[in-house]
């Protein structure tokens, strides 16, 4: 054993708890699309990105049970070598229908995407522009391809702006990368005004639509509420709103083509496995079907925002601000005797001094528990 090591971790874990920065991981057993069982106690979840209940839907689960009796648990290899399933193909085409793209590129998870794509696509002499608050795994992908990596406040298209006509002339190619949803915040990026400053300075625009696909703009995610913005890259998940795992991004044939050959995140790992693909299809299935599903998470946000009165949610995603760590901690386990499951988010999540409540609101969540809940925070708002 590595003393040092050891000591190293020790103190390191130490250094966090003084700051109640620690964080453990908590057996949790989800038995529906909102409740979950922890330390013997039935919670209401509040806290889980399954917007749309999609992940124990009885059709859903049927699907991933038939393709594992078919196919196997697994792809058996990198799509490239002998684990492109002809399911992939399919999943693929209706994404890309979805997102109204040419092509699509299925990956294994949202954050093998991100950490795929961008290196893929720029590299030193090139320039990538990225939203403060967008997701780790951007940033990530970013600072992996060896690219500038310039930052720029929160929604703030002046900004962008500024730092565009000072850092875009001398790089060869621009990428300005942004959450659609962001998943901490829960509001909507200004897609609108993103298009139009990417297209003046000859940048390419990537949306990280995690959030939003199957929650905003009738499901179709936060690209559908600015009809004229052109994005170039279209990326979301399969394990939020969709209810299982994966991730894609969508594109046109060329660059979709291109990231297939060469995105290493793709080449160099297996396949996602066929019951996650099928579980998949069956989601957009259901969510096609049920579009007062689609509508229930943003319209229980609003509904909480409003009790609130919070500044009306723009997805299935509330903050609620409380500032410092201990207080969030304080607050979730508060909630949590009460009978809610409601996650406390901290530094470095979150920029420090933010600490907060972060309510994620689902279509199995019912109106009276709403309210229950939303009296039940009111005292810290308070405070």
């Amino acid at each position: 054993m590595n003393d040092t090591l050891t000591r190293h971790a020790q103190a390191k874990i130490d250094g966090l708890a003084a700051l109640s920065l620690d964080r453990r991981l908590k057996p949790t057993h989800r038995l529906d699309g909102v409740w979950v069982e922890r330390a013997g106690r039935r919670l209401m979840s509040f806290s889980c990105n399954d917007y749309l209940s999609l992940s124990h839907h009885p059709a859903v689960k049927a699907a991933a049970k038939s393709a594992i009796e078919t196919f196997g648990a697994g792809a058996g290899a990198s799509r490239l070598v002998s684990g492109d399933h002809p399911l992939f193909e399919v999943l693929e085409t209706r994404l890309a229908a979805l997102k109204g793209a040419e092509a699509a590129c299925v990956f294994g998870s949202g954050y093998l995407a991100n950490l795929g794509v961008i290196p893929t696509l720029v590299g030193p002499g090139d320039l990538v522009i990225v939203d403060e608050l967008a997701h780790a795994c951007i940033w990530a992908g970013a600072r992996l391809s060896g690219a500038e990596v310039v930052g720029f406040r929160h929604n703030d298209v002046d900004d962008l702006a500024t730092r565009l006509e000072a850092a875009r002339a001398p790089s060869r190619h621009a990428l300005i990368a942004t959450d659609g949803v962001f998943s901490m915040d829960g509001d909507v990026a200004p897609l609108d005004q993103l298009s139009v400053l990417a297209r003046r300075h000859d940048a390419w625009l990537m949306v990280d639509d995690a959030h939003g696909l199957g929650v905003v703009g009738g499901g179709g995610g936060s690209a559908q509420l600015f009809p004229r913005a052109r994005i170039d890259l279209q990326m979301g998940t399969l394990s939020k709103a969709i209810g299982g795992y994966g991730a894609y991004v969508c594109a046109t044939r060329p660059v979709i083509d291109f990231i297939k050959m060469r995105a290493r995140t793709l080449v160099y790992t297996t396949g996602l496995p066929p019951a996650c693909v099928a579980a998949a299809l069956a989601a957009l299935d259901v969510m096609e079907a049920e579009p007062a599903r689609v509508a229930a998470p943003l319209r229980q946000a609003q509904r909480f925002t409003a009790r609130l009165a919070l500044p009306e949610a723009q997805s299935a995603v509330v903050a609620v601000v409380l500032g410092k760590a201990e207080t969030a901690l304080a607050a979730s386990a508060d909630l949590e005797s009460k009978g809610f499951l409601v996650a406390a988010i901290r530094p470095p999540t979150v920029p420090p001094g933010t600490a907060r409540l972060r309510v994620a609101f689902c279509a199995g969540h019912p109106d009276e528990a709403v309210d229950r809940l939303a009296a039940a925070i009111r005292p810290w708002l308070a405070a």
